[in-house]
């Protein structure tokens, strides 16, 4: 009996921490979004493991800045877009929330797409139509949210990464990439200005703005109780630290790992600047059930990804604008435009590296006020960010907003 007790002492610690971690693996979602597959499976086709360095950086930045958005919620008890929203003036959080508003559309666009195209790849289904159903598929997890809470939403989540995950990364068992490749893709640098722009959209497509936004509101919802006592808020502080760990660890080998198929499977190959083409490619180099787990995967991120960003859009809307629309309205008024896109027969696979340059311009204007908030004391009180984390920030917003400015250069230049 003794024992048992002791056991029970050990085990239990353990199930806390446990039982604390989640939000991290629904705001890793946006980062295995269809947008993703896009621009490194185009990345990896075209450049080999070229750009291996630029999903390694990007990865290292999404943890740094998720950890922030996630401690900001957790510390203040309000998400990043509340902040905001009592910060600005009326003006002002109305053209925060326009610009916000567009890289959530763009969001959903890649999210919307990316799923039709599985369904097509899957049961021939026609774009319009795919789209359709993703959208409606998605309502029924945001459902799941409003009438179950955060921690099933998790878990409906989280178990469509496990899908994603294995999905996207099963070709690597059949055609592992080539070690002095992987080592050599590691060492910064470009090949003209087409691997300029597809870096960009690369980290577009990694360090998402609306998964920034989001992460404090979930962190916030999960874990109202943190402010308790200063001893549950550090419990509940280095809970999230690991929670953004893991999941980010999961999510950028989600995406390193769909490059290095690409680079080992696609290179030379025509067509393969398409994720149909990329998806026959795959399936005549490893097979059909490689082929299938592919498009699988791919319909798993298109479920949770726009079920997550309407998520975002409806907790940047609130925040800012101060107004509170179902879940379920939200996502029927964002689905339109991916529907009117596909409808006209728009390239799918254009619109999602598009979508993700989009979403690059839109990081600054989350990182920046992330970056001073969690910066100040009157904030964040003792739990503000420490020197070295403040300059690893700055260093990440600098590096973002120059390659923005130099994607702008050449696509105004006629150069990309």
């Amino acid at each position: 009996m003794l024992d048992t007790l002791k056991t029970r002492k050990l085990r239990g610690p353990r199930a806390g921490w446990f039982m604390l971690l989640g939000p991290a693996f629904v705001a890793a979602i946006a980062y295995v979004d269809p947008g993703n597959v896009a621009a490194n499976l185009t990345s990896g086709a075209r450049y080999g493991y070229l750009l291996v360095w630029v999903l390694v950086s990007a990865n290292v930045m999404a943890m740094l800045v998720q950890y922030q958005s996630a401690k900001l919620g957790v510390v203040t008890g309000k998400s990043l877009p509340e902040h905001l929203g009592l910060r600005f003036g009326t003006r002002s959080r109305r053209l925060y929330w326009l610009q916000a508003e567009v890289v959530a559309m763009a969001t959903d666009l890649a999210e919307v797409v990316g799923g039709a195209i599985a369904l097509h790849l899957l049961f021939q289904v026609p774009l319009p139509l795919g789209g359709l159903i993703v959208g409606v598929a998605s309502m029924g997890l945001l459902t799941v949210q409003n009438r179950h809470g955060q921690r099933h939403f998790e878990s409906a989540i989280i178990a469509l990464l496990v899908i994603i995950t294995i999905g996207f990364l099963a070709g690597l068992v059949i055609s592992p990439p080539d070690p002095a490749g992987v080592v050599g893709g590691l060492l910064p640098r470009f090949e003209g200005s087409g691997s300029i722009m597809l870096a960009a959209g690369m980290l577009g497509a990694t360090v998402m703005p609306h998964a920034i936004y989001l992460h404090s509101q979930l962190a916030k919802d999960r874990h109202p109780d943190a402010r308790s006592t200063p001893a549950r808020l550090r419990q509940i502080i280095k809970a999230t630290r690991i929670d953004v760990v893991l999941a980010l660890i999961l999510a950028g080998a989600v995406n390193i790992g769909m490059l290095l198929l690409a680079a080992s499977t696609l290179g030379g190959v025509s067509g393969t600047d398409t994720i149909e083409g990329a998806h026959d490619a795959i399936t005549s180099s490893l097979g059909p059930v490689v082929g299938v787990a592919f498009a699988v995967g791919l319909l798993a991120s298109g479920l949770a990804s726009t079920s997550v960003g309407a998520y975002a859009g409806s907790t940047i809307m609130g925040g800012l604008l101060h107004i509170r629309i179902p879940l379920q309205v939200r996502r029927m008024v964002s689905l339109i435009p991916a529907i009117i896109l596909l409808w006209v027969g728009v390239d799918p696979t254009w619109a999602l590296i598009v979508s993700q340059i989009v979403l690059s311009f839109g990081i600054p204007f989350a990182l920046i006020p992330l970056l001073r908030l969690t910066a100040s004391k009157s904030v964040m009180g003792e739990h503000r960010d420490g020197f070295p984390l403040r300059i690893a920030a700055l260093i990440s917003v600098v590096l973002i907003v120059a390659l923005n400015a130099l994607l702008l250069w050449l696509t105004f230049s006629g150069q990309a």
